[in-house]
């Protein structure tokens, strides 16, 4: 006869937990810190590419600005040394 299982044998997150490993650069993580890292970056990704996306619309009147800013700068030198 067959040996029945629990339900938490069947769910049993052991071995995920010890194969878990983050690597970042030097920084070396394993099990639940390595876990918790890696949602961590996920979540960052997430934001940034969120920020990335309504910065865009931005970006060409940002660039314009900058352009007549520097024009404005480079006058003003223009006639400091003249």
């Amino acid at each position: 006869m067959a040996k029945q299982r629990s339900i938490v044998d069947i769910f049993d997150v052991s071995p995920a937990l010890k194969a878990a490993r983050f690597r970042y650069g030097r920084l070396q993580t394993r099990g639940v810190p390595a876990i918790l890292l890696g949602v961590a970056a996920i979540i960052v990704a997430a934001g940034v590419s969120s920020a990335l996306q309504k910065g865009a619309s931005l970006l060409p009147e940002t660039l314009r600005e900058a352009r007549d800013f520097w024009r404005v700068v480079r006058a003003s030198r223009a006639e400091l040394s003249s």
